[in-house]
């Protein structure tokens, strides 16, 4: 081995690099990210589940019951519910994953040294919290229900006390808290997310390489024609996976679609449209595929995987990783179809996601379209 020889074409290397900083801004820049998503995204601990309060019975001991939660660590108060109704919409919007629904005979039945029901309603489209939900609810019951035998025990002198709370719980949406319904979902969003934006990074880029560009700049051919026949291919093949991975997940898995099939394609062809205009940018910038596929896949496989609430409760995060999350496409994506998928939700569930995605899908067509009229001309 001759170091002699080795040695120039480490320099030679190390000059290529220098001159591409892209490619060096990606490498620095990757492992920082990483260990920040990792680092601060990744929490498996269910803490400030959001949870609606529907207390029919209004007396002073519901009110000590319901403070059981309001101090908990593990849940949040975000709604008083004067209609039951509304419970359904909550949850639907995914606006509460609990809601705690107190009888108006509650502290009646506990006077009396009578069993007292509670109703909990759970959002069971995440199996993995709903199962840690389920355990926190049932320990703060078992606590309170401790506190009214002591507090009876001493009053009847020791005379039989029976259990004060039956605990009824029902899991709304994935009764049985099957993780591939919680699941299936999420692949649709990352797989098409992938799909979208890295296929059509490289569409531009390709041209630019193969030396074909210069026979499209001097075609007559507008920019939108252009980003049209470069998305429509890629377009298709993302519907036929989505089709694909619905057809798998009600054969094997027995994932129903409890919506509108319509809603659900209308919802998808919206992100895709926008995946699509990200990738076009992204090939607009890039001035290899190399560097073109490396932009693409950060800037889509480790986002939508950590911070869309594809796997990892966004609610478990740092407020300002919460904050960063609303950046994510997927995120808004990814309501939507467990809306329509698992909850069987109409459009007013969801409709500021849908805006969201309409406003993601102008924007990236806009700025794409922009920067490819700038290469052309």
């Amino acid at each position: 081995m001759k170091f002699d020889i080795i040695i120039p074409i480490i320099r030679k290397e190390f000059r290529q690099i220098r001159r591409d900083k892209r490619t060096l801004g990606v490498l620095l820049f990757v492992p920082v990210l990483m260990l920040l998503m990792f680092g601060y995204a990744l929490n498996f601990d269910v803490k400030n589940t959001s949870l609606a309060l529907y207390d029919e019975d209004r007396s002073s001991q519901s009110r000590e019951f319901a403070l059981q939660f309001w101090n908990s660590e593990f849940f949040d108060l975000k709604y008083v519910l004067h209609d039951a109704r509304d419970a359904d919409r909550l949850l639907d919007g995914e606006q509460v994953r609990v809601v705690l629904i107190i009888p108006a005979t509650f502290s009646e039945r506990l006077a009396r040294g009578q069993e007292a029901t509670v109703q909990v309603l759970i959002d069971g489209t995440n199996s993995f919290s709903a199962s840690t939900i389920l355990g926190y609810i049932n320990g703060i019951v078992q606590q309170y229900s401790l506190k009214v035998i002591t507090s009876a025990f001493s009053r009847t002198g020791g005379g039989a006390v029976a259990v004060p709370i039956d605990f009824r719980p029902r899991i709304w949406y994935n009764p049985e808290l099957q993780s591939a319904k919680f699941l299936i979902p999420g692949l649709i969003a990352f797989i098409l997310m992938i799909v979208a934006v890295v296929s059509t990074a490289l569409a531009v880029v390709r041209e630019r390489e193969l030396g074909t560009m210069e026979q499209i700049m001097v075609a007559p051919i507008k920019p939108s024609e252009l980003i049209l026949g470069k998305a429509i291919p890629y377009t298709l093949l993302a519907l036929i996976a989505t089709a694909t991975i619905l057809v798998a997940g009600y054969l094997l898995f027995d994932v129903h679609i409890k919506g509108s099939f319509f809603l659900l394609f209308i919802v998808t062809l919206v992100f895709l449209l926008g995946s699509l205009g990200f990738g076009l940018l992204i090939s607009t910038i890039a001035q290899t595929q190399q560097v073109a596929f490396m932009i693409a896949a950060i800037a889509t496989m480790l986002p939508t995987f950590i911070l869309s609430g594809f796997v990892f409760p966004i609610r478990n995060m740092p407020t300002w990783v919460q904050a960063v999350t609303y950046l994510i496409p997927a995120r808004y994506f990814l309501v939507a179809l467990r809306g329509i998928i698992l909850k069987g939700a109409g459009f007013s569930a969801f409709w500021d996601q849908i805006l969201f995605l309409l406003v993601y899908a102008v924007l990236t067509l806009s700025i794409s379209s922009a920067r490819l009229r700038k290469l052309l001309h």
